[in-house]
């Protein structure tokens, strides 16, 4: 039985925020990732937008280490030669009615730390954007893109030059709380056992399933997971738009069918968002415990984006949006629940030493992930 300092459970690009962070540190770190490929999941199929943190309630981890993580990432990017482009984002009204929600999202916006955002009355946004039809607009200079692939690299890099190392293939099937740490039993072609002094959890979509395979970890500590796939559509010729534009959030706080670039201008709206059915981990499997998805486009899930978009854009050609890709949101809260916080569940919380739990990190966990990284260091210290 090998024994090793810190195991990362997760090559998602929070899970290698991490991995980086704990060795710059001077741990000695192994990260586990059951694929064959580091970032197949969710860390490959976002929106790959670096958001300004506009939204989520004040006080929140996502409010606070969205803001933080930006701060972070913008300057890891321009040191490490990641392709980004500060593009900036409109946040627009498509009636007089949805006016004052724009000045709601400017005081949630200020509450939270972000003080750049600029009112934009029709004209002023039109200018930007000569395509775009609102009454009125928020500008957010902050948001931006990026390649996710190319963080990601970058941060592999980071923790690899700093003496980490990455095994693929190399699924968690169970831990053990014992004297000194973590017991886990490890997948694969070569089936293995570690012992490590500390576990950081990031294995994402299956976060809740790994955290409950942890004998010694109690039940309570681990929430129920829940599964959304959004679905995005993209545009056959060019879009008109620089900018992101996203309809201003509804009552329900519902983003919309929003559009985003990446960084060839690629247009793509989305996303669209449909609850999977409960799925129970299968813990028999080779490859761990946790369910698997299938990423298929159901063109039907775009049913209604070309309405949702004319609001904003009116030239959409028709039939130019077209199944593009989903993504599945490793969510702890279900429907009609209160959307739920980021968790980072530490000694402090499960009793558990050693051992740091990282669950529904969804968006914006890609804006996040420094940020998520330095606050692990910190539970680990």
């Amino acid at each position: 039985m090998e024994e090793i300092d810190v195991v990362v459970i997760g090559a998602g690009v929070v899970g290698l925020a991490v991995a980086r962070a704990l060795a710059l540190a001077g741990r000695e770190v192994v990260i586990l990732e059951r694929e064959n490929a580091f970032g197949t999941a969710t860390s490959a199929r976002n929106s790959e937008v670096i958001h300004a943190g506009l939204y989520y309630p004040t006080g929140s981890l996502r409010a606070r280490l969205c803001v933080r993580g930006k701060q972070l990432l913008y300057p890891y990017c321009d040191s490490h030669g990641v392709a980004h482009q500060r593009c900036g984002k409109l946040v627009v009204a498509c009636s007089d009615d949805e006016l004052p929600r724009l000045d709601a999202v400017l005081t949630q916006a200020s509450a939270n730390g972000v003080h750049d955002l600029q009112r934009l009355s029709a004209a002023e946004a039109q200018a930007l954007e000569p395509a775009l039809a609102c009454h009125g607009a928020l500008l957010s200079p902050s948001t931006g893109i990026i390649d996710s692939h190319g963080l990601m690299l970058a941060l592999l890099g980071d923790a690899e030059g700093a003496g980490a190392m990455l095994a693929l293939q190399s699924p968690v099937l169970r831990g053990q709380v014992v004297e000194g740490g973590v017991l886990l039993e490890v997948g694969g072609e070569t089936p293995s056992r570690l012992k490590a002094r500390s576990v950081v959890n990031a294995a994402g979509l299956q976060a809740c399933q790994v955290a409950r395979a942890i004998d010694g970890l109690a039940a309570r500590h681990v929430p129920t997971p829940h599964y959304a796939q959004g679905a995005y559509f993209t545009l056959s010729g060019g879009a008109p738009f620089s900018h992101l534009v996203y309809p201003v959030p509804g009552e329900s706080g519902h983003l919309g069918v929003h559009l985003t670039l990446d960084l060839g201008g690629q247009a793509r709206f989305g996303p669209s968002f449909r609850w999977l059915a409960p799925i129970e981990a299968n813990r028999a499997t080779a490859r761990g415990p946790g369910p698997e998805f299938d990423y298929r486009v159901d063109p039907a899930d775009g049913a209604g984006f070309d309405a949702e978009v004319r609001r904003y854009w009116p030239g959409l050609p028709a039939g130019a949006l077209q199944p593009g890709y989903a993504g599945v949101r490793p969510k702890i809260s279900g429907p009609g629940e209160p959307a739920a916080d980021f968790r980072i569940d530490g000694p402090d919380m499960h009793g558990v030493p050693g051992l740091v739990n990282l669950f529904g990190i969804e968006s914006p966990g890609l804006t996040a992930s420094l940020a998520i990284a330095e606050a692990v260091l910190a539970a680990l210290s």
